[in-house]
């Protein structure tokens, strides 16, 4: 089964194609990325732009895997996603055990929730049941019992840039296989198998917006996306520092650090200012520059945590960094400092294949939606292209006629 996964972002467009194996590994066969000039703050604004990078970026994939794409799982971002824990309950009949029948109603009484009628539902994520006030149930399917209650964590979008997002996809000659709340998608993505029994807190810092998780036993039980990110910090280096926004780009990601004590204190930079001239700046000034765009985005990280869960230092174990942002030296000691918590850099893990490409934290969304593709039903997936379609057309006429033979004795059975 060949999945791929459309991370469509404000400053890249990733895309990256896996393929489940019969032992159940997830190998990575392709991967490319393009600018993206089309979208602000995680939202299209320029279609033709959008559809453009999306075409580079898949192409680029299917030439690394040697197979066409046709559908994928397309990964949804920007300030407009909206998130909410609702509860369901519903009366079980005396006698009966709860069947999963019982557990559907109870969501769907949970997902009757009040969104605004421009907001369309994209995920209702049980958290956790209870039977006859008895809390912490992960599957009350089979149980005895007669009031069956769920809190489920409902994630919704604007109906305007989902249309936006959907129709840029489409233009770009691809169907939809599912669209995926990038929050859920980088958990699925960067968190490994020890911290799906922990609380976490995942901060996806992209190039403008921050995604906010919080996944408890391994289920997302909070999100929220803040308009703030990496473009942020470019562009106050930018300003400060007198410089063309592509100048300060490239300082930052090649000396930048978020604490100034980690800048060589002797390291002078030559920079490109607008009108030509060279200029020099030292390094720990420009880590003082970009120190404080980070600690806000912590901030404002920490207060969303705080107003929807309670104290973060209390209910979180570990916090997990992921995004372009987070290849910034020194961003998790800043994190450390800022949360008093263990910190780490996410990257994708427990993957095959295109390791050594993949295994960033600006590839943590890309990969957790070509996991998420794995979930769904295989009957949506079917129409996938097979890798044997590229070899007929690439192969030479020998290997086509072997795969139109493979081709119809697998229709024969």
């Amino acid at each position: 089964m060949i999945i791929a996964g459309l991370d469509v972002g404000t400053s890249k467009v990733t895309t990256v194609i896996g393929e489940l194996g019969p032992d159940g590994i997830l190998d990575i066969i392709g991967e490319g990325t393009a600018p993206s000039q089309g979208l602000k703050r995680g939202v299209v604004v320029n279609l033709e732009r959008t559809s453009e990078a999306i075409r580079q970026s898949v192409h680029q994939a299917e030439r690394v895997a040697g197979v066409r794409v046709e559908r994928v799982v397309v990964g949804v971002g920007g300030a407009h996603l909206k998130s909410v824990t609702s509860h369901g309950l519903v009366a079980i009949r005396r006698g009966h055990s709860i069947a999963e029948s019982d557990v559907e109603r109870a969501i769907e009484q949970a997902k009757a929730y009040p969104f605004d009628g421009e907001l369309e539902l994209l995920h209702a994520l049980p958290l956790e049941f209870k039977v006859d006030g008895q809390e912490g149930i992960r599957d009350p399917v089979g149980m005895a019992g007669v009031r069956l209650e769920v809190e489920v964590h409902l994630m919704a979008a604007a109906r305007g840039p989902l249309s936006n997002l959907r129709r840029a996809v489409e233009d770009a000659g691809l169907f939809i296989d599912a669209l995926v709340a990038q929050p859920l998608a980088s958990g699925l993505g960067a968190l490994n198998p020890e911290e799906e029994k922990m609380t976490v807190l995942l901060l996806d810092v992209g190039g403008g917006t921050t995604n906010v998780a919080v996944f408890r036993e391994g289920r997302l039980a909070h999100s929220a996306v803040l308009p703030l990110g990496g473009d942020h910090v470019t562009q106050d280096i930018a300003q400060l520092l007198k410089i063309p926004f592509e100048e300060a780009e490239r300082v930052k990601k090649k000396y930048g650090a978020a604490l100034p004590e980690l800048a060589d204190p002797e390291l002078v930079l030559e920079i490109n200012q607008e009108g030509g001239s060279l200029g020099e700046v030292p390094a720990p000034e420009l880590a003082r520059i970009i120190r404080p765009r980070l600690r806000e985005i912590l901030h404002l990280a920490r207060q969303s945590v705080d107003e929807a869960m309670g104290p973060l230092e209390v209910k979180v174990n570990r916090v997990v960094l992921a995004g372009g942002a987070a290849l910034l030296r020194g961003f998790d000691l800043l994190a450390r400092q800022q949360y008093s918590l263990p910190v780490r850099v996410g990257k994708p893990h427990g993957v095959s294949g295109l390791t050594d490409v993949v295994a960033t934290p600006a590839h943590a969304t890309a990969v957790g939606l070509v996991r998420y593709g794995t979930t769904l039903p295989a009957k949506a997936l079917e129409a996938k292209p097979k890798r044997e379609k590229r070899e007929k057309q690439e192969g030479g006429q020998s290997a086509g006629i072997w795969a139109r033979i493979k081709e119809i004795i697998n229709n024969l059975f």
